[in-house]
Formats: structure tokens, C-alpha cells, sequence
């Protein structure tokens, strides 16, 4: 594999080099490039999902590892080994309903044993997968394969090449569904801010003053979409320091026609009083319902608590991260440059050593994330719907198995 090789490599540069910004661009191209692995990767004459997973596993190994702070990385390189698993489970289950069509006696006094036929512990063991897993509101609706559509196949002495004819197309096939099941996520990870955005004008109403922090497309779809639906209201930008990526996101929703206004950080509390709803991204959703988002943003949370007002996150279900917070391997933060929040030159003096100290005088902090724990969120609006913090655990159990939730490399093996 050369050219997937040359893509996986060129990957993970940007992700080493922070070349990709953006929880949707990385997680789509994460897709993408799985995608690719997997199309180019050899299925085995037998244990097909086995070849696949591991793939995969080794892919996205290296991804993680690039940029540890990018959980969108590991999220998805999760789904697409759920993707996997439930395929594989999929066909299985088909090949079963297929034997028990199938297995039928020539003798007569076994008729009623026909219409219940004795399954093997293969069957038992994957029937019992299917049995044990959770249901969700997702897995109801979807639609039942109906049995009678399985062909039946017969006991003939070609029974031999029939199997071996299965199991060659049972591979192709299981390829073919996960690279469509691949293509399906990729599209919900593009469309995913109008999906959100749709769902605007059921939580902003008239006259009403939204605050925000900081930029987020999806935050700009969501207000711009209730601004088409004929709702007049007001926002609240605070500037986002010190990237003042706030400034970029006022610009745009003037350009949009919106009525905005621009406040510092500081003024949050201040103007909290005045706000009916508090919209706002993130950096992604973890397990227990905290977000890691923009810093600033517990600011923003805390203020909200003490006035009573609804702290609402938007957030696609690539941010859906199975980790908590105090997982050891989730990194919640990284620093970045103190050049963001002063001039060298004019603190040269502040920055040098110290006489006879083994550390300079002054040190500057720039961390890029806050951690919002769940109790000062209000609600989550994804793709899929509104949901509460405490309903996030359901989530990501519809998305994640839970054979993948770490994603590290196995120790070498004995030689």
C-alpha cells in the first residue's frame, strides 16, 4: 500500500504542524483517508473484520499519536471500527438466517423440529452479541431484514462450492458495506451544520438577546438560520481573547444582517443579566456530558449559572468523544505561543534569567481549552436532535463499541 502509505504520512504531518483546524475538516478527512485504507487494504479468505480492525487500528494509532489534543481524531477512527463490527455483524446474521432457512431434514418425523432447528454455538455466540447489545431509539426504527428475502440454499452436492462462493462474496461484500456505511458518515460530518441549523428557530424566539463567545461556523449557521425563519434578535459577541477570533464572527453576522454587539471577555458577567440564552461550540462532548471548549468558555458557564440562564452547546456527533476527562490518555489542553498575549521586546527584560536562578522571572500561559463540566450545561443540540448532558452516555454508546474505546498499540510478542 505505496500510495495510502504517502497519505497517512502526508496526514500526519499536518496534524504534527496543527496544519488542520477545525473539529469537522479533521474529522472528515480522517474519514476520508480511512476510507482509502480500507479499499486498498487485502481481506483474508477468512476472518475479514480481523484484517479490516486491524488496519485500521495500526492507521489510526499513528493518527492519535500526531496530535493527541484533536479528539475528533480518535472519534472517528472509533466509529469506523464500530462501522466494522456492526457490518461484519450484519452479514453474520444474515448467513445465520440463511443456515436455518437451509436447514431442513429429509426426515419426516422432524417436522416440527424444522420449524425450530437446532443452531450451532457460532450461531448461539452471535445471536447472543445481538441479544446483549443495548437497544436505543436508533436500532427501533431501523428496519427489520426480513427473513423470507434470505435465498434459500440447497443440499446438493455442490454444497462445497456454494460455501466457498459465499464466503468470496461475504468478503467483497463486507468491504462494499463499509465503504458505503464510510460515505454515509462523511456526509453526515459535512452536512452536519445544516442539520443543527434546522433546529433553530424551535430555541430562539422573538426579541430575545443571545451571548456568545470566541467564532464557530456552526454557531454562525445556527443564528443565521433563525435570522431566515423572520426571528428579530440580538447577540452578544465576546471577542474570544486572546485570538479574538470574536472580532471575525461579529463581522460575519453583520454581513448576514443581525444585530450584534461586540463586548471584551470581562464584560461577560456584566451583561449576563441582560442575556436570554447563551449559544455556544466546542472543542468536543466527552463521556460524562463535559465539554472542552474555547477558554473563556467556563467564564461564560459560570456566569450563566449564577444568573439562571440556559448554557446551550452546538455540537456535531463527531465531537461525541467515549473518553472522560480523567482518562490518562486524554489530554485536555495544550499551551500555545506567548506571543499571542505580549511583545517580546517590551518584556526582554522580564523574560531573561535571573541572577543566579535557574528560571526566568516571568512566565507567560496560554492555554488554548477550558473544561465546562456537565452541571453548567443546559442542553446539547447535535444532528440528531437536542439531548441532555446526562443523555450523552446513551450517544455514544449507539456510536462506539466498546472493544475500542482505547486506542493503543498491543505489546510486541515474545520472540
Amino acid at each position: 500500500m505505496p500510495d495510502v502509505q504517502v497519505l497517512v504520512n502526508d496526514f500526519i504531518n499536518k496534524l504534527r504542524k496543527r496544519k488542520i483546524e477545525g473539529s469537522q475538516a479533521t474529522s472528515r478527512q480522517t474519514a476520508e483517508l480511512l476510507r482509502s485504507v480500507i479499499s486498498q487494504t487485502r481481506v483474508p479468505y477468512t476472518n475479514q473484520a480481523g484484517a479490516l480492525i486491524d488496519g485500521v487500528r495500526a492507521v489510526g494509532e499513528q493518527l492519535i499519536a500526531a496530535n493527541p489534543v484533536e479528539l475528533a481524531v480518535g472519534n472517528i477512527v472509533r466509529r469506523v471500527l464500530h462501522i466494522i463490527r456492526e457490518e461484519d455483524l450484519s452479514l453474520a446474521t444474515a448467513a445465520i438466517a440463511g443456515l436455518g432457512l437451509s436447514s431442513v431434514s429429509d426426515d419426516e418425523d422432524d417436522a416440527e423440529r424444522d420449524n425450530h432447528p437446532v443452531l450451532s454455538a457460532a450461531v448461539v455466540a452471535a445471536a447472543a452479541r445481538s441479544t446483549l447489545r443495548p437497544p436505543s431509539l436508533q436500532t427501533l426504527l431501523e428496519d427489520v431484514p426480513d427473513s423470507g428475502a434470505v435465498p434459500h440454499t440447497s443440499s446438493s452436492g455442490g454444497d462445497s462450492e456454494g460455501k466457498t462462493a459465499d464466503k468470496s462474496s461475504r468478503s467483497r461484500k463486507l468491504k462494499h458495506d463499509v465503504i458505503e456505511a464510510l460515505n454515509e458518515l462523511i456526509q453526515d460530518i459535512t452536512t452536519c451544520h445544516e442539520l443543527i441549523a434546522e433546529q433553530a428557530v424551535e430555541h430562539i424566539h422573538q426579541n430575545e438577546v443571545i451571548l456568545t463567545l470566541g467564532s464557530s461556523r456552526t454557531v454562525l449557521e445556527f443564528l443565521c438560520a433563525a435570522k431566515e425563519k423572520k426571528r428579530s434578535f440580538r447577540v452578544f459577541v465576546a471577542e474570544g481573547a486572546p485570538r479574538y477570533q470574536g472580532h471575525l464572527l461579529a463581522k460575519d453576522l453583520v454581513t448576514r444582517g443581525l444585530q450584534t454587539t461586540l463586548i471584551t471577555d470581562s464584560a461577560v458577567f456584566a451583561m449576563i443579566s441582560r442575556v436570554n440564552m447563551v449559544i455556544v461550540g466546542a472543542h468536543a462532548v466527552m463521556a460524562n456530558g463535559g465539554v472542552i471548549a474555547p477558554v473563556g468558555l467556563n467564564m461564560v458557564a459560570l456566569a450563566a449559572q449564577r444568573h439562571a440562564v440556559p448554557f446551550v452547546v452546538l455540537a456535531g456527533s463527531h465531537k461525541l468523544c467515549p473518553l472522560y476527562p480523567h482518562n490518562p490518555e486524554v489530554l485536555l489542553n495544550e499551551l500555545r505561543s506567548p506571543s499571542e498575549l505580549l511583545d517580546f521586546g517590551d518584556f526582554s527584560d522580564c523574560m531573561d534569567f535571573g541572577t543566579g536562578t535557574a528560571s526566568p522571572l516571568l512566565h507567560v500561559v496560554n492555554p488554548t481549552f477550558d473544561y465546562v463540566p456537565p452541571k453548567l450545561v443546559s442542553l446539547f443540540i447535535t444532528d440528531t436532535g437536542g439531548h441532555n448532558p446526562s443523555y450523552v452516555y446513551r450517544l455514544i454508546a449507539d456510536y462506539y463499541s466498546a472493544d475500542d474505546l482505547v486506542v493503543q498499540r498491543r505489546p510486541p510478542t515474545a520472540s
